[in-house]
C-alpha cells in the first residue's frame, strides 16, 4: 500500500502533473515581485490580510468548494490555513522588507529539503536514496544562495529567519495537505483553509491598514498576489500533493527561483552574485533525482 505522502500516482512523474507544477511555480515565482511592489504603498500585514482574504473568495465562488467537510478533518485543515497561508504570506512581506524579492524566491528551495525532513518525522518511508541524495544537493545549492545575505547587516539575516519560519509552515502544510486533497479535493480544502487563514491575519491587517497608503500599482499587485498566486495556484497545489505526494510536489520550489530571479533583476533592478547562481544551479540539478519513482510501503 502507498503511504499518503507519496500521493496516488506514485510512479514518474507524468507530462500532466509536469504541467501543472510549471504552471504553479510561475504564479508563485512570479509573487515575490508582486509583494515586493505592494511593499512600495502597503503594509506586510495588509498584503497578507487581502492576499488570503482574495484567495478565498475566488475559490469559493467555485462549485466544487461547497464539499461538506468532516468534522473531524477542521484540526488539519486549521494547520493548512495559519502554518501553509496565513504565516507564510506575512511571514514573506516581512522579509522583503530586508531581502530582495529575487533572494526571497530561491530561499524557497529549501521547502523540499523541510518537506522531507517532516515526511520522515511522521513516518513516511516512501522516499530512496537517490530523493535524499537529491534534496542533499539541493541544501548545498541552498547554502550558497543565501551565503551573501549571511554576510550583511543584521535587518537580511532577520529576513532570512522570517522565511525559514515560512518554510517550516510550507513543510508541514505539505505532508498535511495530500489525505485531505484526495478525500475532498484541492479547492474546498483550500477555501476553507484560507478563510481561517484570512481571520488569524485580520488583526496584522487592522494593525498595518495605518500605516499604508491607496497606490494603483500596489493595490493592483495584491489583487494579483491574492487571485492567482493565493487562490488558484494554491489549490493547484493542493491537486498535485495529493497526486505525487509532498516530497516530489516540492519540486515546484526549485523552478520558482528562476522566475523569482529574472522577474527581480528586469523589474527591481536586483543585483544576483555569481555564487547565489551556482547555489541556483545545485538546486535545479536535484530536480532530476527527487522526480524519481517513490518506492512502495
Amino acid at each position: 500500500m502507498i503511504s499518503t505522502n507519496a500521493g496516488s500516482h506514485p510512479g514518474r512523474i507524468s507530462a500532466r502533473d509536469w504541467g501543472l507544477l510549471l504552471t504553479i511555480s510561475v504564479i508563485w515565482g512570479s509573487s515575490f515581485l508582486w509583494i515586493a511592489i505592494g511593499l512600495d504603498h502597503l503594509g506586510p500585514g495588509v498584503i497578507a490580510t487581502v492576499r488570503v482574504a482574495l484567495g478565498a473568495a475566488s475559490l469559493s465562488t467555485l462549485r466544487a468548494s461547497r464539499v461538506t467537510i468532516a468534522r473531524s478533518d477542521w484540526l488539519a485543515i486549521a494547520i493548512v490555513g495559519v502554518a501553509g497561508n496565513a504565516a507564510p504570506a506575512l511571514l514573506f512581506a516581512l522579509a522583503e522588507q530586508s531581502v530582495s524579492s529575487s533572494i526571497v524566491g530561491m530561499l524557497n528551495a529549501a521547502v523540499g529539503l523541510v518537506t522531507l525532513s517532516i515526511a520522515f518525522a511522521m513516518g513516511n518511508r516512501s522516499m530512496t536514496g537517490r530523493h535524499v541524495a537529491g534534496l542533499t544537493v539541493g541544501l548545498a545549492g541552498v547554502g550558497l544562495l543565501i551565503w551573501p545575505t549571511m554576510q550583511g547587516a543584521r535587518a537580511g539575516v532577520v529576513g532570512v529567519g522570517w522565511v525559514a519560519l515560512a518554510l517550516l509552515g510550507y513543510g508541514l502544510t505539505n505532508n498535511v495537505l495530500p489525505p485531505l486533497q484526495q478525500k475532498y479535493g484541492g479547492i474546498a480544502v483550500i477555501a476553507r483553509a484560507q478563510m481561517i487563514g484570512t481571520l488569524a491575519l485580520l488583526p496584522f491587517g487592522i494593525a498595518d491598514f495605518g500605516e499604508s497608503t491607496f497606490a494603483w500599482g500596489s493595490v493592483l499587485a495584491v489583487l494579483i498576489l491574492g487571485v492567482f498566486g493565493t487562490g488558484v495556484a494554491r489549490a493547484m497545489y493542493a491537486t498535485i500533493l495529493g497526486r505525487v505526494g509532498a516530497p516530489r510536489g516540492s519540486i515546484v520550489a526549485y523552478i520558482i527561483p528562476i522566475v523569482a530571479v529574472i522577474l527581480g533583476i528586469t523589474f527591481r533592478n536586483e543585483h544576483v552574485q555569481l555564487i547565489q547562481l551556482a547555489g541556483l544551479a545545485l538546486v535545479l540539478g536535484s530536480v532530476l533525482l527527487t522526480s524519481s519513482r517513490l518506492k512502495q510501503t
